[in-house]
């Protein structure tokens, strides 16, 4: 049972407990009350806002509307307006850019084309909207006088910035390429800078504009003359140098240059400096030509449109390339002339010029790409005519050393080198800076069959030119070793004129030796051997026959202090007369064989030192040893009472008589 103390508290705790919700709900309640008022108020507020809205939007839709009628119709007059003005405009355009037309383009040329594009504008107006009205054609006939002038611009910047390229300029050009240690790069700059904007920006507006390509025509016209100005000036200038110092570079090239485009042609007999320089001239002028094309070219890109460039191109380079073509081929002529007076030397001028012709042959393909194929056919069509005079005057060489007459009066009383061996061997020698041009030459005309060279696939294709450079070394060796064959021939045939045997021999024993030591000296042997290997030696054996053969001169001489058919006597014997005379017959007999061999040998000539040399060693060894033995046998055997008169000579003397031999000066 609880407490009675514990239950009065207890419900004294809840009822403080009820009273206090009580008061809260009585708080809620009052607080929802004045809730709902508010709530009332504010519709009613609300109510009263829409209402009034409604009242404003109903007074300002009409007026808002009248006011957008009223912009647009504002829009309206101004758009109306400024069309009037931009159409009243046009009708004054002739006026407004008379003057600028008339005074041209130059010196203005930004200012000239913004006045052109006005009357441009004006021109497409009429045409769309009024293509009746009279002001067409006046706007017209400004277009078109505005285009005369530009295009008169155009053709007057050229002609007065076109200006040929300096010869000292283009020999820098030219061994730029060559100088491996040269810094600075050589260009050309053909046009200033700001007349070259202008002419770029003229021919740009009358390609987009002016619908002309006349301009092209004024461009390759003008670039044509200047190219070949360039070209010629560079001719003058090597003739002008050659007579005065002889400078051919510029001063700041001459130090570093190591060599001119191709090796300077050999001296040939008869050749004269002239010659050398029309020469070295000519192959200057080819490596000019491609350099200065090529920069035409890079100048053409930026002012003639891409398409036209190629045929434009083509036509600019024609003047200057027919006229280096037709020099060439007026070389070719003047070669085929020589070789009909026989005058095979002047041939060589072609090797030089061939030779560079091919060496830049690749530059001048890729500086042609895109031309026509007659303009890219010239150069080849050159080379082939050159390589085929050559071919013609190397085989009428050949021919002519095999078939030089054996003229009486034409022969060396002397028995020295003949002019048609010196000829032929410094023709071969000069072959040497020219060994893959003669061989390429002689393969362009497949003489591999004529000297029975076996063609081997490897080495050979569908093309003469395609002949490999082996080829084409041993078949200039063979050729080589024809003329050489030719020559030994027809020596053998000209030593017959003499009617004496050891001058015949000393004539063949000195053009022998003289083929021999220039084979050595050069690379001609080296040139030989690949096809004959032992021509050194045979030449060595014909040279040792020809002494042999003149050493048998002296057999009559030494036939007199011989033993043979001689009795033996004994000193302090008593001879009889016969005995006597027959060694009187022998001193003198030797006496005066010495004396006219002496004095026939004696204006004989040996050039050769140590071959002159040598044979007088040799016949002093075989004469003074004979002539001593015989001088032994008879020193004690009395056969006169005038020794004297017939042992004339001490065999010292006899050697001093022999090492006069062959000594016009002695």
């Amino acid at each position: 049972m609880i407490p009675t103390q514990d239950a009065s508290a207890r419900k004294k705790e809840i009822d403080e407990k009820l009273k206090q919700e009580q008061d809260t709900l009585s708080f809620i309640l009052e607080n929802l009350e004045k809730s709902d008022q508010l709530t009332k108020g504010m519709v009613s507020i609300l109510s009263s806002f829409e209402s009034r809205l409604m009242q404003l939007e109903n007074s300002i839709i009409p007026v808002h509307k009248q006011t957008e009628n009223l912009q647009r119709l504002q829009d309206n007059v101004d758009k109306t307006l400024s069309c009037m003005d931009h159409v009243i405009s046009y009708y004054h355009v002739a006026k407004d850019t008379d003057k600028i037309i008339k005074e041209g383009p130059s010196g203005r040329l930004d200012e000239y084309l913004a006045c052109i594009a006005k009357i441009q504008k004006a021109v497409e107006y009429f045409q769309d909207n009024n293509p009746d009205s009279p002001e067409l054609n006046t706007v017209k006939v400004r277009f078109e006088k505005g285009k005369e002038l530009l295009e008169a611009e155009f053709h007057s910047l050229l002609t007065r910035y076109s200006k040929p390229v300096p010869p000292i300029l283009i020999l820098d050009l030219i061994g730029a390429d060559d100088e491996l240690d040269t810094q600075e790069e050589v260009t050309l700059d053909h046009l200033p800078e700001t007349v070259l904007q202008d002419i770029i920006c003229i021919s740009g507006w009358l390609v987009e504009y002016g619908r002309n390509q006349d301009f092209m025509n004024v461009y390759f016209q003008i670039r044509s003359s200047q190219l070949d100005r360039s070209v010629k000036s560079l001719k003058e200038h090597f003739r002008k140098s050659s007579s005065s110092s002889g400078v051919l570079y510029s001063p700041a090239m001459q130090n570093k240059r190591k060599d001119t485009p191709t090796k300077k042609p050999p001296k040939r007999p008869g050749k004269d400096d002239v010659l050398d320089i029309e020469i070295d001239s000519y192959i200057h002028c080819i490596s000019a030509f491609v350099k200065l094309a090529q920069s035409e070219y890079q100048l053409l890109t930026d002012i003639i449109p891409e398409h036209h460039q190629k045929k434009t191109f083509d036509s600019l380079i024609q003047e200057a390339l027919d006229n280096l073509m037709l020099e060439g081929d007026n070389i070719v002529s003047a070669a085929r002339r020589a070789i009909m007076r026989h005058d095979y030397s002047a041939v060589l001028t072609i090797f030089p010029i061939l030779k560079h012709l091919k060496q830049t042959k690749p530059e001048f393909d890729q500086v042609l790409q895109g031309t026509a194929a007659s303009t890219k056919n010239k150069l080849p069509s050159l080379i082939t005519s050159m390589e085929t005079i050559g071919a013609k005057a190397l085989e009428e060489f050949a021919d002519s050393i095999k078939n030089d007459p054996d003229k009486e009066y034409n022969m060396p009383k002397d028995g020295t080198v003949h002019e048609l061996t010196s000829n032929a061997i410094l023709f071969l020698q000069q072959l040497l800076d020219f060994q893959e041009t003669a061989g390429a030459m002689l393969a362009s005309q497949v003489l591999g069959d004529t000297y029975n060279i076996p063609l081997d696939p490897r080495e050979t294709s569908s093309s003469a030119s395609s002949y490999s450079s082996e080829f084409s070394r041993r078949l200039l060796s063979t050729y080589i070793c024809k003329v050489l064959g030719n020559l030994q021939l027809n020596l053998l045939s000209k030593s017959k004129v003499y009617e004496d045997t050891a001058l015949s021999a000393i004539f063949l024993h000195n053009n022998y030796n003289y083929t021999l030591k220039s084979l050595e000296k050069s690379e001609l042997i080296q040139l030989v051997s690949v096809t004959q290997r032992k021509a050194e030696t045979q030449y060595r054996e014909l040279i040792e026959q020809q002494i042999q053969s003149y050493q048998r001169s002296w057999l009559k001489v030494t036939e007199y202090i011989t033993d043979r058919n001689m009795p033996a006597f004994q000193p302090g014997a008593k001879l009889k007369d016969k005995e006597r005379q027959m060694i009187k017959d022998k001193f003198k007999g030797f006496n005066d064989g010495l004396e006219e061999l002496c004095k026939i040998q004696k204006v004989w000539a040996i050039p050769d030192k140590d071959q002159r040399d040598a044979i007088r060693q040799a016949q002093k060894r075989m004469i003074t040893q004979a002539y001593r033995a015989f001088l032994q046998r008879y020193t004690n055997i009395s056969f006169t009472k005038n020794p004297e008169k017939y042992h004339k000579y001490r065999p010292e003397q006899v050697e001093e008589m022999i090492e006069r031999l062959f000594d016009t000066s002695a």
